[in-house]
């Protein structure tokens, strides 16, 4: 009896999940390594938070990877000012450039899903509640294929995600959507690079555009919701 000896070489894929929750990293893997097992060899690395995420991705002794799957909200790492898995995202871009990033969250916030495209363009965006096991499969695959993945969560706001609001800009998208979550205006330049007076003056030309003569940030932030600015 002769034996063929040749054997096709599997295609090893690097792959990268920090989240700070193990069951869902777990998932992660029992899922991905199902996806066409005969063609490729996965290895995986895994973080919990902000901190080990920043410690695997900025070793200079970490291979590259080939996909990362990044939760948005973990513990921070303040040190290196690494806040969520947007700044791993950003990091990634700029030591590993050719990895494709795919975030995953919790957020259904109209601004924020937008702010994440806009920053990132990552080459999946996944809403977790949309998130299931041939969901996941079918993200992975178009992603490996350098095609976009959004789950239908996303999807479903895309037109909304295209529209844009005459007179605002960013920054003042961004200002309405931290005070509506609660955030004191004292503490918005941790998030965006504009100085206090600089957002009590977009403030002021908010209330002016929404024609509000007389009122505080609850008014500002209900005619937002109004207009559909914010969600």
């Amino acid at each position: 009896m002769v034996v063929d000896s040749k054997v096709e070489k599997l295609i090893k894929k690097n792959i990268l999940i920090v989240d700070d929750h193990p069951f869902i990293i777990d998932g992660y893997k029992n899922a991905i390594t199902r996806y066409k097992p005969n063609l490729y060899e996965y290895s995986f690395t895994q973080g919990k938070d902000c901190e080990t995420g920043y410690n695997i991705i900025s070793n200079p002794e970490t291979p590259p990877f080939d996909v990362a799957f990044l939760d948005i909200s973990m513990p921070v790492y303040e040190e290196k000012g690494i806040l969520s898995g947007e700044d791993l995202a950003k990091l990634i871009i700029e030591l590993m450039p050719n990895c494709k990033i795919i975030l995953l969250t919790m957020y259904t916030e109209l601004l924020k899903i937008k702010n994440i495209i806009d920053s990132i363009n990552p080459a999946g965006l996944v809403i977790k509640n949309d998130l299931t096991f041939d969901e996941l499969l079918f993200g992975f695959d178009i992603v490996l294929k350098d095609e976009i993945y959004y789950s239908h969560s996303v999807i479903k706001m895309a037109d909304q995600i295209n529209n844009d609001f005459e007179g605002i800009d960013q920054f003042d998208k961004l200002i309405l959507f931290h005070i509506s979550k609660g955030t004191k205006t004292k503490d918005i330049p941790q998030y965006i690079p504009i100085s206090i007076l600089a957002i009590e003056s977009r403030k002021v030309a908010l209330k002016e555009l929404f024609k509000i003569e007389t009122g505080n940030d609850i008014d500002l932030i209900r005619e937002a919701k109004v207009r559909g600015i914010i969600f």
